[in-house]
């Protein structure tokens, strides 16, 4: 039946080029793009999973920016802490030459104390961003109860985790900078031994009075009595004192060539020793610290990398595809046209009815 009034042809064709364009912006939209989930509309699942792993992924960017600065608070800490290594080895070098008889000590001491002038400056200068881990003030009102002025654990922001609940947190790598404090700004007393102090560092602890392996003990069991130590002096006389002797107030310029002295400066020596081994595991400490850093940055620029990858997957547009797909949709609009075209005809044919 042919009909002024309803012209089905003409809605059919009408209907398919409708979804034919509908289909063709749909496709130019992902081709500009270049998403084929651009927004919830297009899937909610997959954009609500990409939106999510997007501020993931940035989280990981900020990640990695704070095991940069971690890397280079650690690198800093290990240069000072290897040059530091030197200039020990260079005043352990100094003292087993003033063991040699006729030698001017004075003179020697007078190296070694430009020497223990640079640890020092070396220990304070260790600092980036504001941080100084081998210069530190270890100051307690109470050794047992109370922490640190500044509290050698550190920790450097390692990874950024979401549970199965959504539940988002930061993994830290943990620093022990105890072991690694050259110079402490406030040493402590201990309240059980008072000529000894307790987390003051490698370079400002006491040497005279520690146990088995102080200075006094050595040259003690050297002797094989109490032998006399007022030649060796510092900050404080030990030995009529009890005070302590630190590794940057030692001073040997007054020992003799008596067997008393020689005894006490090869106990010296024997405790320089005992400090640069304790350095150089320090040094490993923090290189190891340093590796660990590394791989945590490589590992996170490699997840960074594997969520773009996967986000990419659930929403970027296959362009080979895309581009078959719009070629295919511009041809069938074309025939779309025509053939509504060739519906509208229908109505003028109607008028050669009535001629």
């Amino acid at each position: 039946m042919s009909s002024l009034l309803t012209n089905t042809s003409a809605m059919v064709a009408l209907s398919t080029l409708r979804n034919i364009n509908n289909d063709l912006a749909d496709t130019q939209n992902r081709i500009s793009t270049g998403m084929r989930v651009s927004d919830a509309s297009d899937n909610a699942a997959y954009w609500s999973i990409a939106t999510t792993m997007r501020s993931d992924n940035n989280a990981l960017s900020a990640v990695e920016d704070a095991l940069g600065l971690g890397a280079a608070t650690v690198d800093v800490a290990f240069t000072a802490m290897d040059s530091a290594v030197d200039v020990v080895d260079q005043i352990k070098s100094k003292l087993v030459a003033a063991t040699k008889d006729g030698v001017d000590k004075s003179k020697i001491q007078s190296d070694i104390s430009e020497l223990q002038s640079q640890l020092e400056t070396i220990a304070k200068s260790a600092t980036f961003n504001g941080e100084n881990w081998l210069a530190q003030d270890t100051t307690t009102a109470n050794i047992a109860t109370t922490p640190p002025v500044d509290n050698p654990n550190r920790d450097v922001v390692g990874g950024f985790t979401r549970d199965n609940n959504g539940n988002a947190s930061l993994q830290n790598i943990a620093i022990d900078t105890s072991n690694v404090i050259l110079f402490d700004y406030n040493a402590v007393t201990d309240s059980s031994e008072a000529t000894a102090s307790v987390n003051s560092g490698i370079l400002t602890g006491d040497m005279m009075m520690t146990a088995a392996t102080g200075i006094k003990a050595l040259a003690d069991a050297a002797v094989g009595g109490t032998a006399d130590f007022t030649n060796l002096t510092g900050t404080a006389t030990p030995a009529a004192a009890g005070g302590e002797l630190s590794f940057l107030n030692l001073d040997i310029s007054n020992l003799t060539g008596s067997d008393n002295d020689k005894a006490i400066l090869e106990a010296v020596i024997q405790v320089v020793d005992a400090k640069l081994q304790t350095m150089t595991d320090s040094a490993t400490s923090l290189g190891s610290a340093k590796s660990r850093i590394d791989m945590q940055t490589e590992f996170v620029k490699n997840l960074s990398d594997a969520v773009d990858r996967g986000v990419g997957q659930l929403v970027d547009a296959d362009m080979n595809a895309e581009s078959t797909r719009l070629q295919a949709l511009q041809t069938q609009q074309q025939l779309g046209i025509q053939a509504l075209s060739i519906a509208n005809s229908g109505s003028q044919n109607i008028l050669s009815l009535f001629r």
